[in-house]
């Protein structure tokens, strides 16, 4: 299958090197960027084709992963509907929830894949934690994703680059409808940069949001209160806590009993997440990460920085 990458960023150019690792499965054909000087360093570093349009990659290639800003991401989606190329589009999917049906409805109807780069789903760390709450009742949730200010994020809304993940991860846990959302945060120059934001679900789960580009280090963190154990997982360190508390049959003090869970980190994420939109196309099946999906978590985004933006 041949494939290719448009936008070559830091992400772009993380797809870049992993297609190229991955050619038992897929010949990486070419690459475009916008940006002449960054196209051109790395196809040099890669040894690959810059191509110098959308419309040339598209017409020599089967798919695509899209790692362009934001507003460009409806654009370039019907341009790969045009052309009948299936389309790997990262986070958020659109800018509007407008932009994503309309994408989503033109792609299905030329059976185009479109897969949401979702990538914390494909994380081992995120799939051993749903693993450890099959079966488990969710009362609440609490996630906070912070990040050291860095200038090159001067223009990214904290919500559409970092809360955005916690979101459908939270969707993944509870599949039920974000019922109610509340959300505060700081704003500089008309965009959130720290933000807080608490959702209840139609299934009657609380979740409580934090995402910052304004702390002093990094931090990667979920607790989860199940009916019958706290859970608190570290992403960073690859570290899972499971407490459950027992009554003894003799008195009336409960025991807590503490499972510590080690996830290793050998298989990068962006590898799996790439296999599967790869495999999804060849066996004619839909991503396992959907548009609609993509659409979901856009939604409650949406609604989350407008919250913000507007005084209360």
């Amino acid at each position: 299958m041949k494939v290719g990458v448009i936008g070559t960023g830091n992400m772009g150019e993380n797809h870049v090197r992993t297609y190229l690792s991955m050619d038992d499965d897929c010949q990486l054909i070419g690459i475009y960027d916008d940006d002449v000087q960054k196209r051109r360093q790395v196809a040099q570093k890669y040894n690959v084709k810059p191509f110098q349009s959308v419309d040339g990659l598209l017409k020599s290639v089967d798919a695509v992963s899209i790692a362009v800003p934001t507003e460009f991401h409806y654009e370039i989606g019907l341009e790969c509907v045009r052309h009948n190329v299936h389309m790997l589009m990262e986070k958020p999917l659109t800018a509007t929830v407008a932009d994503a049906d309309h994408l989503i409805k033109k792609a299905f109807e030329t059976g185009v894949k479109l897969q949401t780069g979702h990538i914390e789903l494909y994380n081992p760390f995120i799939q051993v934690l749903l693993d450890l709450l099959k079966g488990e009742s969710i009362v609440g949730a609490a996630f906070h994703r912070i990040s050291p200010a860095n200038a090159k994020l001067s223009h990214v809304d904290v919500v559409k680059d970092l809360m955005i993940h916690d979101i459908y991860i939270l969707n993944e846990l509870c599949q039920g409808n974000a019922l109610e959302v509340n959300a505060f945060g700081k704003v500089i120059k008309n965009i959130p940069k720290h933000a807080a934001a608490v959702i209840r679900t139609s299934q009657g789960v609380t979740a409580q949001f934090t995402a910052s580009f304004m702390s002093g280090r990094k931090v990667r963190t979920i607790q989860i209160q199940t009916e019958s154990a706290f859970i608190e997982a570290d992403i960073l360190n690859h570290e899972i806590n499971v407490t459950r508390t027992f009554s003894e049959e003799t008195g009336n003090h409960p025991i807590s009993l503490s499972q510590k869970v080690q996830v290793g980190d050998s298989v990068q994420p962006l590898f799996l997440q790439l296999t599967d939109f790869i495999n999804c196309i060849k066996a004619g099946t839909e991503p396992s990460v959907s548009g609609e999906d993509g659409k979901r978590a856009l939604m409650i985004a949406n609604q989350i920085t407008d919250s913000i933006d507007t005084p209360h």
